[in-house]
């Protein structure tokens, strides 16, 4: 037994060495080979699952850090690596514990705070995340990204003066102006930017593109896009060609593929895009943002263009209709979903980030931009804080 412990001591000084050093493969097989002769070593264990979380195998390595920290809970490293890992596989409330225990343990990081909020943000623990935030400004008060995070927060629990304040320490931190002007007029109500900064849509979307479905249809019981396309797919018409703009992950090209000859799509997220793609329904799928898409049809005419919780994250439509309108059909339809503002407002940019837009500011632009109204209809869009959000949805022709 003492021979086969001093084997494993040997492979596993290798493996430090092999690591140190960065050959990561090499690491692996040392470890590898210390733990088969030292099964239960919470050393060997953490070094292994840490190796591991180097060479991107996070679901290799989650089992392992485990059991390094069950061994032995106090193992920091070992801690945060599982915590990181977590973070990678989007398992938000369990990489918040595993990497908040890290850091309680003494491993006093800013970065790992932020991280940590990050992930308690995204499994809804509200109270957790503005804590981990406050961490990060305790040890670093001119951290730009946790007063930004931070002020998010308050923001979503309609705290809107602590927001306000939050934004405006963090852009005299060094924070984007151009995007925490827009977060400001959102939570000041002061009208705002006609339009979202691009690159807050596109980053938005990339970075929930993987888990955007199971949230929107399963925590905020979204069904927005079956609602609207309802009486299109009931009415035994087959449409020939269709335009989905801003078509996400596809839920409207899922639905509409049995009764179209071809699908496009544009978006402005390119990992929403790549949901799309593999649903395997869309002919073409662009990125772009809408004007631009539509500017580029060409003489392709759509029986059908449809938008499905888009608008919310454009604003003024000013320029959206006329450029729709030049690529209907004749006896087309377009069809889209607004969130419901007062009729007093025309567009309002929101506390949540989102445009609403008033029945009489949608009414007044078809008109506008030569659309006869077919119908519009009020109804649920999806759960918002477990209350029903209103919506306009319309059909023009």
């Amino acid at each position: 037994m003492d021979g086969a412990l001093e084997q494993a001591r040997r492979r596993f000084v290798e493996g430090v060495e092999h690591f140190e050093a960065g050959r990561l493969e090499a690491a692996r097989k040392s470890f590898e080979g210390a733990l088969e002769l030292a099964p239960d070593r919470a050393s060997v264990l953490g070094n292994l699952g840490i190796t591991l979380f180097h060479l991107g195998r996070c679901e290799d390595a989650v089992p392992l850090l485990r059991r390094a920290t069950a061994a032995d809970p106090d193992y920091v490293e070992a801690w945060q690596s599982l915590g990181l890992c977590l973070e990678t596989l989007s398992r938000w409330a369990e990489a918040g514990d595993a990497l908040e225990h890290a850091l309680n343990l003494g491993s006093e990081q800013a970065e790992l705070w932020m991280v940590c909020g990050q992930c308690h943000e995204r499994a809804g623990r509200v109270n957790r995340a503005l804590d981990a935030f406050g961490r990060v400004l305790d040890l670093d008060s001119g951290a730009a990204q946790a007063w930004s995070a931070r002020a998010g927060v308050l923001r979503d629990l309609g705290r809107l003066e602590e927001a306000a304040e939050g934004y405006e320490r963090a852009v005299a931190a060094g924070a984007d102006p151009e995007l925490h002007e827009y977060y400001l007029a959102a939570v000041r109500g002061n009208g705002g930017p006609p339009m979202p900064p691009r690159r807050y849509v596109e980053t938005l979307f990339d970075q929930y593109a993987a888990d955007f479905d199971a949230h929107l249809l399963d925590q905020l019981q979204y069904r927005g896009h079956e609602w609207l396309l309802h009486p299109l797919i009931t009415s035994e018409r087959r449409y020939g060609q269709v335009l989905d703009l801003g078509c996400g992950t596809g839920l409207c090209g899922a639905l509409l593929a049995p009764h179209a000859d071809a699908i496009d799509g544009v978006d402005l997220s390119g990992a929403m895009i790549e949901q799309a793609r593999a649903r395997g329904v869309y002919r073409e799928l662009v990125q772009d943002d809408l004007t631009g898409f539509l500017a580029g049809i060409g003489e392709r005419l759509a029986d059908l263009v449809v938008a499905a919780d888009v608008f919310i994250y454009i604003g003024a439509l000013e320029s959206v209709f006329p450029a729709v309108r030049n690529v209907l059909a004749p006896d087309g339809c377009f069809a889209f979903t607004v969130e419901l503002a007062p009729e007093s407002t025309g567009v309002v940019l929101q506390p949540s980030l989102r445009y609403a837009h008033s029945e009489a500011y949608v009414r007044r632009l078809a008109h506008a931009s030569g659309f006869a109204v077919r119908e519009v209809r009020r109804g649920p869009l999806r759960q918002d804080r477990t209350t029903p959000l209103d919506a306009l949805y319309v059909y023009l022709e």
